[in-house]
């Protein structure tokens, strides 16, 4: 069995930030949970020391990028999963990331699909998570999940990965793990380039995250603000010749909506 560390970044002092400790330490599967952040307070040094984490400060600036590298780093295992504050694990995450391993030892990343929570409930599949499914389907035929054209296919229409459903090979990626220049895109930029390397990226279609949508969560802050809009043109225009970027982003604009 690999070791495996969960890797929370906290940012202030977040209601949800206990349940996301206690699903991750209720996993069937045993692996270490570390605490990191940049905005310190004694909120989270009681809350590491309530739960028994390592508690790790960031000094600096708050920066998504240098935050997640920085919890990467910390975490002293060969698979990473970088957690986020406001999500539920299902116990059975880690359970599919050995077996995931076991199978095929030249996964680079893990992934999942998940789980919808806004205001304490659940909410029904809508068109956004069901299209999302559809362009992951690439990476369900695992025999050529290897192949850097099946990879990178995956992310030509945007990107249907949800960050906080991966784990990663440190041993393999090694570090910094996320350059880029954005701060919204980072994960579409980062695992576009990373489908580039040698190795496979598998996903379990299975909902093994709850992600929890809320007027705090930095995906809403960046749709408010206009960052995603200018940096997801961006990583089209990456892609795609701009024409073809322009319309893209056309109609991948109206999965915002489901953030409201």
């Amino acid at each position: 069995m690999l070791t495996h560390t969960y890797a929370i970044c906290a940012y202030k002092d977040s209601p949800y930030l206990e349940a996301c400790i206690r699903s991750l330490l209720r996993q069937t599967i045993p692996a270490s949970v570390i605490l990191c952040t940049s905005t310190p307070s004694p909120y989270l040094q009681r809350t590491a020391k309530k739960y028994g984490l390592p508690f790790f400060v960031r000094d600096g600036e708050s920066d998504i990028q240098d935050d997640w590298n920085f919890a990467y780093e910390k975490a002293a295992s060969r698979l990473v999963t970088i957690a986020h504050q406001d999500d539920i694990y299902h116990k059975d995450y880690g359970k599919y990331v050995q077996q995931c391993w076991e199978q095929y030892p030249d996964t680079l990343i893990f992934t999942t699909d998940c789980a919808v929570s806004k205001e304490g409930k659940v909410r029904k599949r809508g068109l956004v998570l069901q299209i999302k499914r559809i362009l992951r389907t690439p990476l369900r035929f695992r025999s050529l999940a290897h192949l850097k054209a099946v990879k990178q296919a995956v992310f030509l229409w945007g990107n249907p990965v949800i960050c906080p459903a991966c784990t990663y090979d440190k041993k393999v990626l090694g570090s910094p793990l996320f350059v880029s220049s954005f701060k919204f895109a980072l994960d579409w930029d980062t695992l576009y380039r990373l489908a580039a390397r040698k190795g496979r990226f598998v996903c379990e279609e299975k909902p093994l995250l709850c992600y929890r949508v809320h007027d705090g969560a930095a995906t809403k802050a960046c749709i408010e603000d206009d960052r995603r809009p200018k940096e997801e043109l961006a990583m089209y225009r990456k892609i795609w010749p701009k024409p073809i970027a322009g319309l893209l982003m056309y109609f991948y604009k109206r999965a915002y909506a489901s953030y409201d």
